[in-house]
């Protein structure tokens, strides 16, 4: 017996449960919008870390999570989930209002600034590897999921994670201590 499918239907493996794809849609658009608004972030510590050890160490990892935000936009098209633009702009926007948050200096920037930059990276990174873990699962029964490419993905989140943390470590200590003199 052929059980493949008719021409036009999705390919799905057997199971007893089916996903809702309108959830599905707004899940992956909120992931959506957070990989934006993590990318605007990492991009502007690069650029205020130029230089630095820690823009060294952070440009590729920025690199990095352009390249997810770019594959969880593939894995939207494959699954036929349209963007919906205005969480993309939300992700944007809400980046940009975060900046806006007082940092204990008035003209010049704070290290706290940098530190609050890799928390909230280092969070970012966690929803992203959450999302992709859920994907994960998901491609036991939606052959439309590449399990190997997601556990690529959740494998570089989790060596994201570690690099972030190192950083944020670093500058906690730094941004924190008290001089004495």
């Amino acid at each position: 017996m052929n059980d493949r499918p008719s021409s036009g239907a999705t390919k799905r493996r057997p199971t007893g449960r089916s996903v809702d794809m309108k959830l599905l849609g707004v899940y992956l658009n909120d992931h959506l919008a957070g990989a934006t608004a993590g990318t605007e972030r990492v991009t502007r510590l690069v650029r205020t870390a130029r230089g630095s050890a820690l823009g060294r160490a952070i440009e590729p990892v920025a690199a990095e999570i352009a390249q997810d935000r770019t594959a969880l936009l593939d894995i939207m098209r494959d699954l036929g989930v349209p963007v919906r633009r205005y969480k993309v702009y939300a992700g944007w926007a809400g980046e940009k209002l975060g900046r806006l948050k007082p940092n204990g200096h008035l003209v010049r920037p704070s290290p706290l600034g940098t530190l609050v930059d890799l928390e909230a990276l280092r969070l970012g990174v966690e929803g992203k590897a959450a999302g992709w873990q859920t994907l994960r699962r998901l491609s036991a029964t939606d052959q439309r999921l590449d399990p190997a490419r997601l556990d690529t993905l959740l494998e570089r989140a989790r060596q994201q994670q570690a690099r972030i943390e190192e950083w944020r470590v670093r500058q906690a200590e730094e941004a924190l201590a008290t001089t004495v003199g």
